[in-house]
């Protein structure tokens, strides 16, 4: 089996701002008095990438996947098991408290519970203006002014500094994590399913707010969340996990267009295209059978060989790495998908052949008597299934 050289990086690309090597987060599982540890979730297991300064890295993959662990590893919220964290090349990875405080300013979180983000005891001020009491920093014209202008910011009246966030809608709470986050004017700021708990008409009102954000303030964002429209419309690359692992990582148009990764390849099936003029089109969906395994104990190999039609021995002994097999795409697959399969002499497994089903999906035709969409047509998002991206 003959294993493709990385590309060389590009001379003239840009220092990363966050560079993530080998991350690893094990929970431990123990039982007894003793307390003993009898094994591990391994909800995050050897996971790479970089983000430049100013784009969007999107992260999508099943419900369990480890997108939402390896969002608060890389702000600091949890301690990694093994692995590395650098931001702008100084190595975050097991900073203590006090240490990681001055770095606070530079990278934020978005939480995805707009409801349970927000202390219901604090006014929207007294929330707002947190980072500036807790960094002992005092910002031009006052506290209370800075926190009104942040308000107005993110689509919020500043009179209502005083309320409380049991008076706010949920598009209006998940404003006011996105003001608190934006207060200290952070360069990384990481969004974990910012969208997820909102109605569909917020949904895009806040992502174009984080569109508006970014280029106004020259932020750098990852995004994680299951809906592959929201990814699309937001990220510059994206990255897919599944089971601990990322298994392909490309920019946005090479992903959509041409997945390489059985697994991406089923995703991407999921994803309705809104275009009036394919109606009466036919698309092929595929189903994956069967649940995704537990993290305690991973499948060998390939995780994903286990629902994978393309699976063969080597999927089940031999781990694929993550390979440049397309400028700017890289995948972790022994049998790729638009490449040179990297094992072609190995025989298919048997649970192969029943991993998946293929339907064929017809988009309805429109009406005689009124182009109007029905009220059961408008598919803005994924159905969210055991194939599509969970929250």
């Amino acid at each position: 089996m003959t294993i493709p050289a990385q590309a060389a990086a590009s001379p003239s690309a840009p220092e990363p701002l966050l560079r993530v090597d080998g991350l690893v987060k094990h929970f431990p599982i123990k039982k007894g008095l003793l307390q003993r540890q009898v094994g591990a979730v391994k909800a995050v297991d050897g996971i790479s990438f970089d983000v430049r300064p100013g784009e969007t890295l999107g992260v999508v993959g099943e419900s369990g996947c480890g997108k939402s662990t390896m969002g608060r590893l890389i702000t600091r919220l949890l301690e990694p098991t093994g692995g590395t964290v650098e931001f702008q090349g100084t190595d975050i990875s097991h900073l203590g408290v006090a240490k990681m405080r001055p770095l606070r300013r530079d990278v934020q979180m978005i939480f995805q519970d707009p409801y349970g983000s927000l202390n219901p005891r604090h006014t929207v001020g007294s929330i707002v203006s947190a980072p500036f009491r807790l960094q002992g920093v005092e910002p031009e014209g006052g506290i209370k002014k800075e926190v009104q202008r942040l308000l107005g910011l993110v689509g919020l009246n500043p009179e209502h500094y005083n309320r409380y966030p049991h008076e706010f809608s949920g598009g209006q709470r998940q404003r006011i994590g996105i003001a608190r986050a934006l207060a200290l004017k952070p360069k990384l700021v990481v969004a974990d399913e910012p969208v997820s708990a909102l109605d569909v008409s917020i949904q895009a009102q806040v992502v174009n707010l984080l569109d508006d954000l970014q280029e106004e303030l020259g932020l750098t964002y990852v995004i994680i969340a299951h809906d592959l429209s929201v990814i699309r419309h937001v990220s510059d690359r994206i990255a897919v996990m599944y089971l601990g692992k990322i298994v392909e990582l490309a920019d946005r148009k090479s992903l959509y267009e041409s997945p390489m990764h059985p697994y991406t390849k089923a995703l991407m099936s999921a994803v309705p295209v809104p275009d009036p003029r394919r109606r009466g089109a036919k698309s092929e969906r595929i189903l994956l059978k069967g649940d995704v395994p537990s993290p305690i104990s991973p499948p060998s190999g390939c995780r994903f060989h286990t629902r994978c039609w393309k699976a063969t021995e080597i999927c089940k002994t031999q781990e694929p790495p993550l390979l440049e097999l397309r400028p700017g795409q890289q995948v972790a697959c022994h049998h790729p998908e638009g490449a040179a399969d990297l094992a072609p002499d190995e025989p298919v497994l048997p649970s192969a052949r029943e991993a998946i089903e293929v339907v064929t999906i017809t988009k309805p035709e429109a009406s005689e008597e009124s182009e109007e969409p029905t009220a059961a047509e408008p598919e803005a998002e994924a159905p969210e299934s055991d194939e599509s991206p969970e929250k």
